[in-house]
């Protein structure tokens, strides 16, 4: 028997509780691991209150990172012993996740559990600061630098925002912090935030379809108005990197900004991110994010926590990263 947490449908009512669930019943795979960590991100807020419609078959099995050790491998690549990292791939939508002290994965989605970053670290990252990376990396593609000007994060009480805000900071950007809650603001100067501003500015729809420019780019996980906001305010040039939509998935806007400021609205896919790109944004995240940053961002969580954690962060009630121990 495997524990888990696990999160089924009884007509129509959504429950999920920590027991155990036979091994027999892991999906199919050529490598078995041992899970030591997961996390929780906004996505397993979702699968684990049943927002968004995104599990199909119940019962079911969440977390969609996991990092632990290699129990079985029939896979070329992996051998019992190795450490590995998994993010994305639909895992803990589709098929069961890493909230379980063992999961069966196809081999190809894994990644060796970086040189010098202990397993909590890198659920600390997960994939929250996995996204931030990708984000920052692609808008460095189009010719972001710090000397552009300001950097925008949306949502950055949370885990993509909290991540962003640090490695911007890092990389030399002048970062200003969108949140909505005050007790916040310490934490994100901590972090390397030169301004703070409350998320309210955003609240409003735009009257005009370009408003003063403002922002060089915006790392945004907000969506909705707030997006829409934004690409009225970035500057001639600037670029957004899209990925979430914690204030909602419809944007309301304009070909304006496009056309006339040449804005670049970037998408930040990190579920099926190529192997290549992958351990490029891990190299980084390695390198750019000191263990006293990354410490700083953790709530610590063991499996009977995530149901109460899951509506918190659907609230926007928890800051930084939760780190789960599967094993207790």
């Amino acid at each position: 028997m495997v524990r888990a947490l696990v999160v089924d449908n009884t007509d129509g009512q959504i429950a999920a509780t920590v027991g155990d669930v036979p091994e027999a019943a892991l999906p199919a795979g050529n490598v078995t691991v041992d899970v030591e960590f997961s996390s929780l991100n906004y996505k397993d807020g979702l699968v684990v209150t049943g927002g968004g419609g995104l599990v199909k078959r119940y019962p079911h099995v969440p977390g969609i990172d996991f990092v632990g050790v290699v129990r079985e491998s029939d896979h070329p690549s992996w051998q019992s012993g190795d450490a590995v990292v998994l993010t994305g791939w639909r895992v803990g939508e589709s098929q069961w996740g890493g909230y379980a002290e063992r999961v069966r994965v196809n081999g190809d989605w894994l990644v060796a559990l970086p040189e010098g970053l202990s397993p909590r670290h890198a659920m600390a990252i997960g994939t929250a600061g996995f996204t931030a990376m990708l984000a920052l990396m692609a808008m460095e593609d189009l010719g972001l630098s710090p000397a552009g000007g300001d950097v925008l994060v949306t949502g950055a009480a949370g885990g993509v925002g909290s991540v962003a805000t640090a490695l911007l900071a890092r990389n030399g950007y002048r970062v200003v912090a969108s949140t909505g809650r005050p007790a916040a603001h310490a934490y994100l100067l901590d972090l390397g935030a030169a301004e703070i501003i409350d998320r309210s500015a955003f609240a409003e729809p735009s009257k005009r379809a370009l408003e003063s420019e403002r922002w060089a780019a915006c790392i945004d996980s907000v969506g909705g108005n707030t997006l829409a906001r934004v690409l009225a305010q970035t500057r001639y040039g600037g670029t957004i990197a899209a990925v979430g939509l914690a204030g909602g998935s419809k944007l309301e806007t304009t070909v304006v900004p496009f056309l006339l400021r040449g804005v670049s609205l970037l998408g930040i896919d990190s579920v099926l991110c190529p192997v290549a790109r992958r351990l490029a944004a891990w190299k980084r995240l390695v390198t750019e994010l000191p263990h006293e940053l990354i410490e700083s961002m953790i709530v610590d969580a063991r499996l009977a926590d995530v149901p109460r954690l899951a509506a918190e962060i659907l609230a926007g009630g928890v800051r930084g990263r939760v780190v789960v121990d599967v094993r207790g």
